[in-house]
């Protein structure tokens, strides 16, 4: 490639690392390339390309994920490992079609030195003192719910590692893909292609002595069932869940065929997890997580249709919550806010007209 793809692929990781980017966006306009950051949860502009050029570059990061390269008309996903600016990062890569025969590409970083702890991860030390508690538990179903990019991913591996290195659990994950890499933890690879799925392998972990299994993600009625089977046989689940919120979780899981019984007799608690840009004069760390958690006495209210209210802090109280401390702005709220409301399964509630 002419115009050296892989110097400028590498230039372009180390920039993208250097801003605290979770995303590259690599995306045709015309005849152009635009590339674009995800910085802090917002998609910013940081430079365009020739069409060419952006294509060269396309090409060979899917060559790196071992992609099919000449195979521009189905979507694609993939990954490889890299070092980048000293830290090894993993890559996660997904590909698709656009119009005249050209592609979309977007790359996740994923560092794989990335381990912080649940109190920091939390904007509020008491929802990370209850997570900490749900996972001393020793059987049950955990499930972690949220949009894509509200931190689900990171607070599990958070947690993985607390299990690992203070509780000395026996850990074994499946996962597709793996995103990072434990060193006190199994971690197994999902490939059906070499025929282990989430059934085959469950079944192959259950028989190798854990006490904690993470089901990466639950995408479907098959990894449902699967996780509420292995919660059943005496083992605590943790997974992630795309849901609305919370209490949306428990009703998805029944629209994915686990019975209520089983979530009855397997769930010991479901949070509902956002990002949220901290004041720099508040605190060190751009962004936070706020957690809404149904457990114990919420969760029964909901499984037996309960006429009293739910007593677990919503999500939007826990904003009002931040906003009142000074933790969380005016208008980071009014601006989270307008993307709820935004969210078609979001449910539907009243704006506060003022806050603090």
């Amino acid at each position: 490639m002419s115009f050296g793809a892989e110097r400028y692929a590498s230039r372009l990781l180390a920039e993208a690392h250097k801003r605290n980017c979770s995303d590259i966006h690599l995306i045709p306009r015309g005849e152009e390339m635009l590339i674009q950051f995800r910085i802090q949860g917002e998609l910013v502009h940081y430079r365009s390309l020739s069409a060419v050029t952006g294509e060269r570059l396309v090409s060979h990061y899917k060559f790196k994920a071992s992609l099919d390269i000449g195979d521009k008309r189905k979507p694609q996903s993939g990954s490889f490992d890299t070092i980048v600016n000293e830290e090894v990062m993993s890559l996660r890569i997904s590909t698709l079609p656009a119009a005249s025969f050209k592609e979309s590409l977007v790359l996740r970083l994923l560092p794989q030195s990335l381990s912080i702890p649940i109190e920091k991860l939390s904007l509020f030390s008491r929802s990370a003192k209850q997570l900490l508690s749900l996972v001393r538990y020793s059987h049950g179903l955990l499930l972690f719910t949220g949009p894509t990019g509200s931190g689900k991913s990171t607070t599990l591996y958070s947690l993985i590692h607390y299990c690992a290195t203070h509780l000395n659990r026996n850990i074994i994950t499946l996962e597709d893909p793996i995103e990072r890499l434990q060193d006190h933890v199994l971690q197994v690879q999902i490939n059906e292609r070499a025929g282990i799925t989430y059934a085959t392998g469950l079944r192959a972990v259950l028989r190798h002595d854990p006490d904690i299994i993470i089901v990466g993600e639950i995408r479907d009625a098959e990894t449902a069932k699967i996780a509420a089977r292995a919660a059943l046989s005496g083992h605590l689940v943790l997974s992630t869940l795309h849901a609305k919120d919370a209490e949306g979780a428990i009703y998805r899981m029944l629209d994915l065929g686990v019975t209520m019984e089983e979530l009855k007799q397997t769930l010991i608690g479901v949070t509902g997890q956002r990002l949220v840009k901290i004041n720099e004069k508040q605190s060190s760390a751009r962004r936070a997580s706020i957690f809404e958690l149904i457990t114990g006495r919420e969760l029964q209210q909901i499984f037996y249709q309960s006429n009293h209210l739910s007593s677990h802090v919503t999500l939007n109280q826990l904003m009002v919550k931040g906003v009142a401390l000074g933790y969380v702005s005016n208008e980071e709220y009014l601006r989270w806010m307008e993307h709820e409301a935004n969210d078609s399964s979001q449910r539907t509630g009243n704006i506060p007209k003022t806050i603090g």
